[in-house]
């Protein structure tokens, strides 16, 4: 395990932050913004992972989305004219939320957050979705921005969406306060 020279380097006190290539920004810039939504969605995504049984397909889904949502942060946080070593996989992971989304179903409409602990926490994930790619679409009418990670953001959301319906069902089908 690698171990991290300093938690704090304190060159953030005077309210600045490094971005890839050491580029320093103010901490409201957008970018940080935008990688500051999509962190805390990584978080959520992170509590639903955990609260999935460990080899169903869902919590691998979500594991490979997390660690696509890091190299969106890293793309998000690359200035304009420095390339970034690390690819995009949204394309893959899109289509294969797409292909869920296709397959999943339900009495459409909208469903209402707490049927069960699982299902709350995929809303809040949701909702924290919409808001990242919210950010993500302010920083593209200023930034070039790879127009993928756009539709990566959009689908992302539906796909939780999606899994609400697929994990109230299962709620309500087996009765149990929590999907096991």
């Amino acid at each position: 395990m690698k171990t991290m020279k300093n938690i704090y380097t304190k060159t953030g006190d005077a309210g600045t932050t490094a971005i890839r290539g050491g580029v320093r920004v103010d901490k409201d810039n957008l970018r940080i913004e935008v990688n500051g939504q999509t962190d805390h969605l990584n978080s959520l995504l992170g509590i639903v992972r955990s609260m999935l049984p460990k080899d169903c397909e869902a919590a691998a889904m979500i594991h490979d989305i997390q660690r696509e949502l890091m190299t969106v942060m890293s793309h998000v946080a690359t200035p304009e004219g420095e390339a970034n070593p690390r690819r995009l996989g949204v394309e893959t992971l899109t289509e294969r939320m797409e292909r869920y989304i296709d397959t999943c179903r339900g009495a459409g409409g909208f469903t209402i957050a707490g049927e069960s602990t699982l299902t709350a926490f995929i809303h809040a994930a949701r909702t924290q979705a919409r808001t990242a790619e919210r950010r993500m679409v302010s920083l593209a009418r200023t930034v070039k921005t790879d127009s993928r990670i756009l539709v990566f953001m959009n689908r992302l959301s539906d796909y939780l969406f999606a899994l609400t319906v697929e994990y109230g069902a299962r709620n309500r089908d087996t009765e149990s306060p929590e999907v096991k």
